[in-house]
Order: C-alpha cells, then sequence, then structure tokens
C-alpha cells in the first residue's frame, strides 16, 4: 500500500502542470462546442463546467453525495443550468434516448464494469449522440509498465477509489459497439496511470 500512495504521491506532484499543458487543450477541443443536454458521469468536483457553453442542459451522475456541493457552486460559477442525482451511470435513472453528449473524463478506470457502464452510456444517448471521453489506459503489453501496472493494481483499486491502472479501457470503448469511434492517444509523464485516449464516439 506504502509502494501506491508513494507512486500516486509522485503523480500528483507531476500531473498539475501537465493538466494545464495537456488536459486544458484536450478538453478545449472536446467539450468546448457542445450543445444541448449533457450528461457527465463522474464530475467530481465540478472541473470540466469551465470547458462547457452556459447554454447547454447539464446533468451531473455523481454517485457521492459528498461532492455534490462542489459541483453546484461550479454551475453557479459558470451560469450553467441543470441539477446533479446520486446515481452512478449504471443505475439508468435518465430516460433512454435524452441526452445529445455524455462526458467522462478519468472515471471509466474506477467503474464496477466497464461493459456495463458503456451500455447505459449508449442507452441515455440519442440517435447520432456522441459520448466525448478522455481516460488513462493500460500501457501495452509489451511494455515494463504494464507490469507494474498489474503489479500494483489490487492495492491501487483499494487506495484510489477503485481505479484499475491496468484497464485496456480504449478497447473496450472500440467493441461497445459504437457507430463510430475517433480516438487518439497521448501521454502525461505520471507514474502508473499513463498512456491516455481521448476523443469521441457516435450512438
Amino acid at each position: 500500500m506504502a509502494f501506491a500512495q508513494s507512486l500516486f504521491a509522485q503523480g500528483l506532484r507531476l500531473i498539475d502542470p501537465a493538466q494545464h499543458r495537456v488536459y486544458a487543450a484536450r478538453k478545449t477541443t472536446l467539450l468546448g462546442g457542445l450543445r444541448g443536454t449533457v450528461i457527465e458521469i463522474g464530475p467530481g468536483t465540478g472541473l470540466n463546467l469551465a470547458y462547457l457553453n452556459r447554454d447547454i442542459t447539464y446533468v451531473g451522475l455523481e454517485p457521492n453525495p459528498h461532492l455534490h456541493a462542489c459541483i453546484q457552486s461550479q454551475m453557479r460559477r459558470h451560469r450553467i443550468s441543470g441539477r446533479v442525482l446520486q446515481a452512478p451511470v449504471e443505475a439508468d435513472v435518465l430516460p433512454p434516448n435524452s441526452a445529445d453528449t455524455v462526458i467522462s473524463t478519468l472515471v471509466l478506470c474506477s467503474v464496477p464494469d466497464v461493459s456495463t457502464a458503456l451500455a447505459s452510456i449508449q442507452r441515455v444517448l440519442r440517435p447520432g449522440g456522441r459520448f466525448v471521453f478522455m481516460e488513462h489506459i493500460a500501457a501495452n503489453p509489451d511494455q515494463g509498465l504494464h507490469s507494474v501496472q498489474t503489479c500494483v493494481a489490487p492495492v491501487w483499486k483499494r487506495c484510489f477509489d477503485g481505479c484499475h491502472p491496468n484497464r485496456a479501457t480504449d478497447r473496450a470503448i472500440m467493441q461497445a459497439g459504437f457507430d463510430t469511434v475517433e480516438m487518439d492517444y497521448f501521454d502525461v509523464r505520471v507514474p502508473v496511470i499513463r498512456p491516455h485516449c481521448a476523443g469521441y464516439a457516435v450512438a
């Protein structure tokens, strides 16, 4: 446990400038042009609201009720209307075909079952709607980093809210049955939680 915590602490020290340099640019591109009803799964403290347009209707699906006040504060700050529900995406609390876009950034690593979550995302999207994502993923199996990810995964999941450092989320998205998937890969130089994928999939 101490080993995983040490690695994660190193990552936190490195990720802040990387987030401003890499994450922010990609979020601007992925999220800046969204319209209509936008559902975000696992919004956390609501950081992504800064990248969204004011004229959307926002629904945050956040299972942790202690974070709802933070999300609502960000909604007021950025003048975005909507609501926050205490539910994971797998709970299917929203009607089918009710969203123009579903957002997930660094969330699918920690859902109990990524295939179930992706099926729920497709259920809630309108035909032609988009699933917009940015996720860290497993390294290639022939890389030493993949062995490290697999080694620390049992402890990592317990320490960091169910995060799977060795989850091949990119492959799961490609195989989920979306009509179209556009995805590219990038790296943020932090321990364990790398590389990353980002893009969108059309329902």
